[in-house]
């Protein structure tokens, strides 16, 4: 094992930094900054620009680590620039022992201090790239996946424009009305509650980790001890709507479909379960309708932010507005949905797999 301080060199002041509201939709050169997209924007200098790549950046607020291979500029807050100390390193394998690295995060400080506190494992220049090989093949499988389920997400949401037409400015004029016409809403339960029934039961319990991005992650499942009346409270059904209460703004009101719940599985008190009136809205419309502009506004507009986090209350989603095209029109979009749905479920558990490799592999190579 080595130190950071023996493996890594601090050359942030040999990059130049650019303000975000110098960023380019595009350009000659990207901005690599501390945010989740990878290239955050481009700039037309070249003055300043950083060529001595590879090297490794680190988001000193966010935690996020990024391999850099072309000459870039660096985003003007909190970035950090890193080279190897060691001649002719590979800097992949660097960067991926430095992702497996456990930073604690505490909110919006700096956290490079944590950083430096870290031992890198350093086996032979063999070992390294075989390593580098096996990682690179399932990163790209990954990225592969992803880019599958993206343009099938496109596909859905061109026919659901096609359908219903444009919902932010109601171009077919749907009647609307609010959400808690048509759903019984509720909240879960809370996770070290105190209970006077010592008659308690283990039930598989859905926690916010579960609930993704259109989709829900049953490999990571856990238990709960709960009343039989909690069980009756929570239980979730087939068809049921989670939607989480916080998280990134972009996100903020997607939800997810319950298809096959597990056998008395409940749910925390950070979801809510959204149970439609079928006669009036289908799930299959309504999840879709969550990522559409209208929903997404009005989310964005009444929400509670701090520090980049975004969370609505249960009255706030219980007013949502919703647009409402005929159910057969639902009915058939609902199909459509089906069938597109079985693709992307073959892929998401081929994504699931492949990323429960890659964690195990990570923590193999790098403890």
């Amino acid at each position: 094992m080595a130190r950071f301080a023996d493996v890594f060199l601090d050359v942030t002041k040999d990059g130049h930094k650019i303000s975000k509201e110098n960023y380019l939709p595009q350009g000659r050169y990207p901005i690599i900054d501390q945010g989740q997209e990878y290239i955050a924007g481009y700039s037309d200098e070249s003055a300043g620009l950083y060529k001595d790549v590879p090297a490794i950046i680190f988001g000193d607020h966010t935690r996020i680590i990024k391999y850099v291979n072309t000459p870039c500029f660096l985003g003007a807050d909190g970035v950090k620039l890193l080279k190897a100390k060691i001649p002719d390193s590979n800097y992949k394998y660097l960067y991926y022992a430095l992702s497996h690295t456990q930073i604690p995060n505490t909110g919006y400080n700096r956290h490079f201090k944590w950083l430096k506190e870290v031992d890198i494992r350093l086996p032979s220049e063999n070992e390294q790239q075989y390593i580098v090989e096996i990682l690179d093949k399932l990163t790209n499988l990954i990225s592969l996946r992803k880019q599958q389920l993206s343009k099938l997400d496109e596909l859905i949401q061109a026919r659901f424009v096609k359908m219903f037409g444009d919902m932010l400015l109601n171009s077919l004029e749907w009647p609307e009305t609010q959400l808690e016409s048509m759903a019984d809403i509720v909240s879960g339960i809370t996770k070290g509650r105190k209970t006077q029934n010592p008659e308690l039961i283990e039930v598989p319990y859905m926690a916010v980790s579960n609930v993704k991005d259109g989709y829900i992650d049953w490999t990571t499942v856990k238990t709960i001890m709960a009343t039989q009346s909690e069980i009756d409270q929570y239980r979730i059904l087939p068809n049921d709507v989670l939607m989480t209460e916080g998280g990134d703004p972009d996100k903020l009101g997607r939800g997810a479909i319950i298809q096959e719940p597990l056998k008395n599985c409940i749910h925390q008190n950070h979801i809510f379960r959204v149970r439609l009136d079928r006669s009036i809205v289908l799930p299959e419309f309504f999840s879709e309708y969550l990522q559409h502009q209208k929903a997404k506004r009005y989310f964005l507009g009444c929400a509670k932010q701090t520090t980049g986090i975004a969370s609505i209350n249960m009255k706030q989603l219980r007013a949502l507005p919703v647009l409402l095209p005929p159910i057969d029109s639902q009915e058939i979009f609902s199909d459509f949905i089906g069938q597109v749905g079985q693709q992307k479920l073959t892929i998401q558990q081929s994504l699931d797999k492949l990323e429960v490799l890659k964690k195990a592999l990570m923590q193999e190579y790098f403890g």
